[in-house]
């Protein structure tokens, strides 16, 4: 059975496991201190366009969201998401853990508006209430949309208005910047956000995600923090190696590229069959929406994850392309599909 639950089924690109061997039997500094981690985080910040943003090479975007966004809130203060932002839904409590509310916003595409977020601030007048000083947003989105360069400079000016922190989810960046109608650049992102990171799980890594802090407030003493929370690996060198790879040559774009890729093939073959989609999505997640006897006849062949229950007779399904998604996957996926269609 082929898998499109998710994009990190695979290990990762032969390049980085290459580098990765050629690399070990080096003695490194620990900690992130070596030179792969400092080469990688160089590069990154040539991306950025930006000299004095500091980059944190961690392990699992969890982790990196828990760790930038309890640094920087006051007990008191809150996070505020997309209800179906990943800090509300999938990890656990994480961000609760650490003493902060998440407030939760419903949203149809996933994303946050300057409205959506006013009508949050409006609600929370006094001191018994929690105080929102952080927004969180993904780009991708946990539904697959991508936020347009005009979306994210709307974001960025009611912020400041405000005084929010304004913090950017990238576990599914690669996807994001490399779809078809994206139209930000990492530099973009640099100079709109007070922290954003770029995710290599989700992107031909084995592990890591790279936290790229732009804001003053939240740089100080960010690597107690790090080491406080059990983040700080000794062997950091091996991300390191990792990320300094994944931009050495382009190749973190070049992977995302193939994934969108094999997501359109999905996505049209799916839309010529006439089946609908439960989000506008022109990455690599789609979410059709098919009839429940017709997922039951598809998880025969193929492992995905029921989403959402659109009706009492059928469910929006997920499927996830990576950068090693094979494209003659997609057309089994694709014919299996057709022949359940004309049954």
């Amino acid at each position: 059975m082929y898998s499109f639950k998710n994009d990190y089924s695979e290990g990762a690109h032969p390049r980085i496991l290459e580098a990765m061997m050629n690399a070990n039997l080096e003695q490194n500094e620990g900690y992130g201190l070596d030179s792969h981690s400092l080469a990688a985080a160089a590069s990154i910040r040539k991306l950025a366009d930006r000299d004095d943003v500091d980059v944190h090479i961690l392990v699992g975007g969890t982790q990196t969201n828990l760790l930038a966004i309890s640094s920087v809130l006051r007990p008191y203060q809150a996070a505020i998401a997309a209800s179906t932002g990943h800090i509300n839904v999938h990890e656990a409590g994480a961000i609760e853990g650490t003493g902060h509310k998440v407030l939760a916003l419903p949203s149809p595409d996933g994303k946050l508006t300057p409205s959506m977020i006013e009508s949050c601030l409006k609600e929370h007048t006094d001191e018994h209430m929690v105080q929102p000083k952080l927004v969180y947003i993904s780009d991708s989105t946990e539904i697959g949309t991508i936020y347009k360069k005009a979306e994210l400079e709307a974001l960025h000016h009611f912020c400041r208005l405000h005084d929010l922190y304004l913090y950017l989810d990238g576990a599914r960046l690669g996807s994001a910047m490399t779809c078809e109608e994206n139209d930000l650049e990492i530099s973009d992102i640099a100079a709109m956000t007070d922290a954003f990171y770029i995710g290599g799980t989700k992107n031909g890594a084995l592990i890591g995600e790279a936290l790229v802090i732009a804001n003053p407030l939240m740089k100080e003493n960010f690597r107690y923090m790090i080491k406080n929370r059990g983040a700080m690996l000794a062997k950091g060198f091996v991300a390191g190696i990792q990320f300094e790879e994944l931009f050495r040559d382009g190749l973190f774009f070049e992977m995302a590229s193939h994934e969108n890729q094999m997501a359109a093939v999905l996505r049209k073959g799916i839309e010529e069959l006439g089946y609908p989609f439960y989000s506008d999505s022109p990455t690599n997640q789609l979410f059709p929406i098919l009839p429940n006897p017709m997922i039951e006849e598809l998880e025969k062949e193929f492992e995905f994850y029921r989403q959402y229950a659109v009706d009492d007779t059928h469910t929006a399904i997920r499927l996830v392309t990576s950068w090693a998604t094979p494209e003659a996957e997609v057309q089994n996926f694709l014919a299996s599909l057709k022949q359940l269609s004309v049954r």
